[in-house]
């Protein structure tokens, strides 16, 4: 019979990697489990309770918040505030950061930068969404929490994650020593290590990005695009081309399978469009830890210093051999353009 580990187990095994955080980091990444799965209880019956459509509001990206965004929000800020191990919150949907001062968080050492419910859009038509999160350990732990300590770059980062709320619900994380991947068991209530050591693909056949942008595109990547379709046996073309519109769901897949997701500048997101430090930099560190790489055609994502908090960048993410083929579109054409 199959051991069944789950995550509050497995975090714990894995504590003694992080003799210095004396637990709390562990606990941070099970309050976080926690209100990945009451967020999921919602995501599961959006279509049967008055919890979808928008909100009425716009969030700092000038888009409109869903009813269900605003509602994952509250719940992973709720958890973090009531957990005592964050001192402050950084969310996509929120214009500044949200400093926890409570008796039970008063010498909290850690930091959170989450996307709370990335690809809401396609709840309505019952598509995978999915949420993202980052942790990064206060730099100053003696003064008062100042901005420069949530600008850290995503070298720093000491444990990061997404959930993937699809056909099964899925907790995906590393802290830095591997990706392991944990199933929701609704039977039980808990998130079961299910893909123990993931490793994604050196190699792959599947590209993800929003072709209906590629009038808007760099050149390099539209000659990217244009070679994935050229018949090409040698070399497994034409790729396949697979967007999902819900970048967790999209890397996610890539991740098991094997491919590259493109989200490149274009003309009317001349600096990208995904941010830094909710989206790209957590994800980059996931893939990296993976065996993969993340870039923004010229530099490693990790490498980049935040100068805001709702910095955008451009991202090619996925199997090594995949993105680097990109990056040598991109610089190849960028190259010429100035000779």
């Amino acid at each position: 019979m199959t051991k069944v580990i789950t995550l509050g187990q497995f975090i714990i095994e894995k504590q003694a990697d992080f003799p210095y955080a004396k637990g709390e980091l562990s606990r941070l990444l099970r309050d976080i489990g926690i209100a990945a799965k009451i967020v999921n209880r919602e995501v599961n019956k959006a279509g049967l309770v008055d919890i979808l459509g928008d909100n009425g509001t716009t969030n700092i990206q000038g888009e409109g918040q869903k009813k269900l965004d605003v509602y994952a929000d509250e719940q992973f800020i709720s958890a973090l505030r009531s957990g005592g191990e964050c001192c402050v919150v950084a969310s996509e949907e929120h214009d500044d950061c949200i400093f926890i001062d409570s008796h039970v968080s008063r010498n909290a050492k850690y930091i959170v930068c989450i996307d709370p419910l990335d690809g809401s859009s396609n709840i309505d038509v019952n598509v995978s969404v999915g949420t993202i999160f980052s942790i990064y350990r206060r730099t100053d732990p003696g003064g008062p929490i100042r901005l420069e300590e949530v600008l850290q770059k995503g070298t720093q980062q000491v444990a990061a994650g997404y959930v993937i709320y699809g056909s099964s619900t899925m907790l995906v994380y590393t802290t830095g020593k591997g990706v392991n991947g944990f199933t929701l068991d609704p039977s039980i209530g808990e998130f079961c290590l299910s893909h123990p050591n993931m490793r994604i693909p050196l190699d792959g056949t599947i590209y993800s990005i929003n072709e209906g942008n590629y009038v808007k595109f760099p050149q390099g990547v539209k000659d990217y695009i244009k070679y994935c379709q050229v018949e090409e046996p040698e070399t497994n073309r034409p790729f396949t081309s697979r967007y999902i519109g819900s970048m967790v769901a999209d890397v996610h897949r890539n991740l098991i399978k094997g491919g590259v997701f493109l989200y490149p500048t274009t003309s009317s997101h001349p600096q990208g469009k995904l941010r830094l430090m909710y989206e790209c930099n957590p994800l980059a560190f996931i893939i990296e830890q993976a065996g993969g790489k993340a870039t923004d055609g010229w530099r490693r994502i990790l490498d980049i210093q935040p100068q805001e908090l709702h910095e955008r960048t451009p991202i090619f993410i996925g199997s090594i051999a995949m993105v680097e083929k990109v990056e040598e579109f991109i610089q190849l054409k960028t190259v010429a353009y100035f000779q």
